[in-house]
């Protein structure tokens, strides 16, 4: 690839979705953009660099955009935080939101939905103590063809034998040949929408949990700030917020802090885990 093909291909996925892209990760770039380039009749990787800059087709950006997108995701990911909402977060929340009685949960960059429908089953759990209560999760996700996934609520035999007990596969899932679809009454519990993370996020509404989980790490320092800040704004003072492992709000914003004792557990300073006991 050239280099002057691989700077703007660079620009343009740091400009639509924060990705960071270095020299020499030109290989990555090379793979996932072929396959873009077969679908529009092109050439290689030339053609579709000199399409893109003679015209500005969305259709076309958009799908250079998913294909660079990364879709990793698993049932239970890391499983510690599923634990920490459990026994933690969720009876915290209950008790914070028992006048109202309604709890919003973000699951932002979803990808195929893993990490939404692993939290309405934990919900469907405590079904009992959540009677009368209005619970809504919103998963969002950059890639429509992901978002699509999501709805569905169709995954492969390896898909579910990545975290998901057998338990609970036989409980909320039904084998449709080599598929297994999500029940009805957990698809019913989670929304998705296509939406950007470096787009104005007003319009989602206040969440009281967030789950952004292994997506800063694509991103350079300025934009972790930027998105961090407008999460912040969707936030209550209590809210609380999940990081992935290898991320981490400090030295980038001062807006959210570490919830003492919770590893990957941050709140705009509400919230507290005193009194409370879970896998740190």
């Amino acid at each position: 690839m050239r280099v002057e093909d691989f700077d703007m291909f660079s620009t343009l996925l740091k400009q639509r979705s924060g990705l960071v892209l270095t020299r020499d990760k030109a290989y990555l770039l090379e793979s996932r953009l072929m396959p873009v380039a077969r679908k529009w009749n092109m050439k290689g990787l030339e053609e579709l660099a000199t399409t893109v800059r003679t015209r500005k087709d969305e259709a076309l950006l958009r799908d250079i955009t998913e294909a660079m997108t990364t879709n990793e995701s698993s049932f239970f990911r890391d499983q510690k935080p599923f634990d920490q909402f459990r026994q933690l977060v969720l009876p915290k929340m209950m008790q914070a939101r028992a006048a109202k009685r309604s709890l919003r949960i973000w699951s932002a960059a979803c990808s195929s939905g893993q990490e939404a429908y692993s939290l309405s089953m934990i919900l469907n759990d405590e079904a009992a103590k959540l009677a009368g209560w209005r619970i809504e999760i919103v998963g969002t996700d950059i890639s429509s063809e992901m978002v699509e996934r999501c709805k569905a609520g169709v995954y492969t035999q390896f898909e579910v034998q990545r975290g998901l007990p057998i338990t609970m596969l036989v409980k909320h899932f039904k084998q449709n040949g080599d598929k297994w679809q999500i029940s009805p009454q957990l698809r019913q519990m989670a929304s998705f929408r296509e939406w950007n993370l470096l787009g104005d996020l007003s319009a989602l509404g206040q969440f009281d949990i967030v789950f952004c989980r292994n997506v800063l790490i694509y991103f350079d320092g300025p934009t972790k700030a930027k998105v961090l800040d407008s999460i912040a704004r969707q936030m209550p003072q209590d809210g609380v917020l999940y990081l992935g492992g290898a991320e981490t709000v400090l030295g980038i914003t001062d807006r959210f802090k570490p919830v003492e004792g919770q590893r990957g557990l941050y709140s705009l300073g509400g919230f507290s885990a005193a009194g409370m006991k879970t896998a740190v």
